[in-house]
């Protein structure tokens, strides 16, 4: 397996091309799935409010 220097970087260029490409149709699947057009926004909204009005103290039984 005598090859050219240039052989391992085709075959290197070749695999990430087909990794991105596989990346891209399981992006697009998502998308569709979901029916968004992209991420970007948070998952969880609203977590540094108050979860109450106001708070309730209770004491203790016993």
């Amino acid at each position: 397996m005598t090859g050219s220097p240039a052989e391992p970087e085709a075959n290197e260029d070749d695999l990430k091309r087909r990794f991105k490409e596989a990346l891209d149709r399981k992006r697009d699947e998502a998308r569709e799935r979901h029916g968004t057009s992209g991420g970007g926004g948070p998952k969880v909204r609203g977590t540094h409010g108050r979860a109450d009005g106001r708070r309730q103290f209770r004491r203790k039984s016993g």
